[in-house]
């Protein structure tokens, strides 16, 4: 979940973070990896017969002894308990084929195969209770909770942990006891993300506390600290277990509060972009090697910079087994892309399978079903079959199974596009809304359109065109903003230190000079326009390519708002934003820079440009000063009507109040 409005405060984790599993991912997920596991272990098994979500492609034999009762499986961040639902249903299976009896292999299970932690007291009391059920439909001793222990725990923090009972504490472990209690404070947020320094001996740790004497009276709340702290050294050994196999819908969170914001960037640095970047990082290296970790997450990942170290960490020491790229809005629980995945703890050495259902509208329904298409036919069109050393290839290492030869092939020997034009951001102002005003809200007469007074003298002007994305115009167009840029900015300047804004002039040397912007929010395809000399652009929605040759402009131009340009970019990043970082690592050919190109794509933007002016020019534009007010020696406002009229169309005039100096 992307959460918006500020940090998440560690009260609100279980509410925001609670994202139900869809069940047909959940079976994806177990199939190939849990299923997987097995298979390639047991060759001869009639297992996969029953996973219907097992994708095509390969399964190795591997040599193994381990014993069906060792091998575990874990959800670290288990909600309700779907995922160990389904995976109790798989160890079934496994277990008939080695001969156990339901009423000994349902104990099994739970006891040994299956283990969860969760934040969410509720959450957790569900998953309890819907294995408890699972393993009832075999056995009835299932309700005995004396007899039966499941390996489900929820995270607790140790701050009620009494005084007088770490001062009791003495000996050998003493230290190491206090450390991980120290650790556990604040374990209700940080649940399975804590981590841990050192190896512990929880055996004899747990020795340590269960032999503390402790009175029958207990005025300092001996037992109760005693009864926490074998719990916590219960989760704490089962974080430390490596497990055969890790699966999880993890909890989608980039606005920390302060605690979890210090305690990420120091023990994750790398992948702190998001909670569930974090959890991919860490279940990939909580399994054995040649275990299995699968996913569900937000696709972004895959592609933007947030994530570009995780993704070059996988790709390097870690194998991509299998990938479901979802459409965009396919997930109805959330507002956010997604894609299910499984990685594999080797290094590289096989083809992934992925499957791309980006073309499929419609939500999860027939998300699954296409999936159950290209199972059965593994030669449809949008399943594929790629090697993740290719994503090496592209700058960035985006994880972009479809990519061509022809085009892995381009990057190698393209020019990036910021060894020619580095995309540039521009003006911050802190409050849009007081800087930033439609054309027609300001005397034309206040605004300097012109373009021939050069960058080393001052306009005494106090508006000036401004670019900021837009709608999907080529060529050109978008010209309806104009920003408050008196005496280079002072106005903003003073505004954002006075009310501590965020405020900032970057590519301050490229402000007026002609060159190429484009709406950073995309859709189907991208939009390029030309931008002439005399406009100042913003930092985020409207970024701009600058040259000294007008030549290569144009050129480029061209180029940018080609089919190929879109086809790339959707590679670099098929997210709704399209950000410099993703402009600069275009792969520019030689090719493009041609007589015949830079021609055309002159008469494109005359025309253009031709067509937006008629657009302007179709308004009547009246304003009437209504009333002077002095407020002091240094502010004046003028207050007038405004009169806006669209002359072709039968519209009712437009009436509108501002006030500017």
């Amino acid at each position: 979940m992307n959460i918006t409005g500020g940090a998440v405060t560690k009260n609100e984790i279980p509410a925001a973070t609670q994202l139900f599993t869809t069940d047909w991912v959940v079976r994806y997920m177990v199939d190939n990896s849990l299923g997987k596991y097995w298979l390639e272990r047991h060759p001869n098994s009639d297992l996969k017969s029953n996973l219907d979500y097992l994708l095509p492609g390969e399964i190795q034999t591997v040599d193994s002894s381990e014993n069906l009762e060792d091998m575990r499986l874990i959800d670290n961040a288990m909600g309700s308990g779907h995922i160990l639902v389904y995976a109790f249903d798989v160890f079934m299976k496994m277990y008939a084929e080695q001969g156990y009896s339901s009423r000994d292999a349902a104990l099994s299970i739970v006891q040994n195969n299956l283990y969860g932690l969760e934040i969410d007291k509720r959450a957790y009391q569900l998953a309890y209770f819907a294995l408890m059920m699972k393993a009832r439909q075999y056995n009835r001793r299932a309700l005995q909770p004396e007899k039966v222990k499941l390996n489900v725990h929820v995270f607790e923090d140790t701050d009620t942990v009494s005084p007088e009972f770490l001062d009791a504490l003495s000996g050998e472990y003493a230290d190491d006891i206090k450390q991980i209690i120290e650790l556990f404070s604040n374990a209700g947020e940080l649940g399975s993300i804590i981590k841990f320094d050192k190896t512990f001996n929880w055996t004899k740790l747990r020795e340590n506390v269960e032999d503390m004497h402790t009175d029958a009276l207990d005025i300092f709340g001996m037992n109760q600290s005693k009864k926490i702290v074998l719990k916590v050294l219960t989760i704490g050994e089962i974080m430390s277990t490596k497990y055969d196999v890790a699966v999880t819908n993890p909890p989608y969170l980039n606005k920390f509060d302060p605690d979890m914001k210090k305690y990420v960037k120091k023990n994750y640095a790398d992948y702190s972009g998001d909670l569930f970047s974090v959890f991919i990082f860490n279940n990939i290296n909580l399994v054995k090697i040649g275990g299995y970790a699968a996913y569900m997450t937000p696709f972004v990942w895959m592609f933007i910079k947030t994530y570009e170290k995780l993704r070059s960490y996988l790709v390097a020491n870690k194998e991509i087994s299998s990938l479901i790229q979802m459409e965009y809005s396919a997930f109805e629980e959330a507002t956010v892309p997604i894609n299910t995945f499984v990685l594999k703890n080797v290094p590289n050495g096989s083809n992934g399978t992925y499957i791309k259902l980006s073309a499929f509208k419609g939500g999860m329904n027939v998300q699954r079903d296409k999936v159950l298409e290209a199972i059965a036919n593994p030669d449809i069109d949008y399943l594929y079959r790629t090697n993740q050393a290719n994503f090496k290839k592209i700058p960035g290492s985006p994880i972009a199974y479809w990519v061509s030869n022809q085009l892995l092939h381009d990057f190698l020997v393209g020019i990036p596009l910021k060894n020619i034009s580095p995309a540039q951001r521009g003006l911050t102002t802190g409050n849009n809304n007081l800087f930033i005003h439609d054309w027609w809200e300001v005397l034309f007469n206040h605004v300097d359109v012109s373009r021939s007074w050069r960058k080393n003298q001052t306009s005494k002007k106090k508006w000036f065109p401004y670019n900021k994305g837009g709608k999907n115009h080529k060529w050109f167009g978008n010209r309806e903003l104009i920003v408050n840029y008196y005496n280079s900015g002072q106005e903003i300047a003073e505004f954002g230190k006075i009310n501590k804004n965020s405020f900032g002039f970057q590519g301050k040397d490229y402000y007026f000079h002609s060159g190429i912007t484009w709406s950073a929010l995309t859709s189907a395809s991208n939009t390029f326009r030309y931008s002439p000399q005399g406009s100042i652009f913003d930092s985020n929605k409207g970024p701009m390519l600058f040259s000294n040759d007008d030549s290569t402009i144009f050129s480029l131009l061209g180029f940018l708002n080609s089919k190929v340009t879109t086809l790339i970019t959707k590679v670099l990043n098929p997210t709704l934003s399209l950000q410099n970082g993703d402009m600069d690592k275009l792969p520019i050919k030689k090719e493009i820079f041609d007589q015949n190109i830079e021609h055309v794509v002159r008469i494109n933007v005359l025309l253009a440009q031709s067509d937006w002016n008629e657009y302007e020019n179709s308004w009547d534009f009246k304003v009437h000063p209504l009333l002077l007010h002095i407020a002091d020696d240094n502010l004046s406002i003028w207050y007038y009507s405004v009169v806006l009229t669209n002359r072709g169309a039968k519209n009712v005039p437009i009436f509108r109040l501002w006030g500017v100096k």
